[in-house]
């Protein structure tokens, strides 16, 4: 596999990642105890931290392309072992 398709697959997990870490660990002002700005939404975050968030994503999609990279490698996870659905037999004699 070229280091440009390990590249892209790494930024599809990373992204992907990013979305799915987005909603942990964030609070509201009304959990926090925090005063609110006037006109606010009340489901607006109280403590977001991008920082942390790229971090994390930047490990968990390190961890699932070295995860794909090695199925790749050593194909333990294939098509044929994916397909629940039987393959149906040809009859040759009409």
């Amino acid at each position: 596999m070229a280091w440009t398709s390990v590249l892209a697959i790494y930024l599809l997990f990373w992204v992907m990642a990013a979305f799915l870490l987005l909603p942990f660990g964030v609070r509201t002002h009304d959990e926090m105890g925090v005063q609110k700005v006037p006109g606010q939404a009340d489901s607006a975050p109280a403590n977001f931290h991008p920082k942390r968030l790229v971090v994390r994503a930047t490990i968990l999609a390190a961890v699932l392309t070295a995860l794909y990279v090695a199925n790749y490698v050593n194909g333990w996870v294939t098509l044929d072992s994916l397909s629940f659905i039987p393959t149906p037999e040809v009859n040759e004699n009409p």
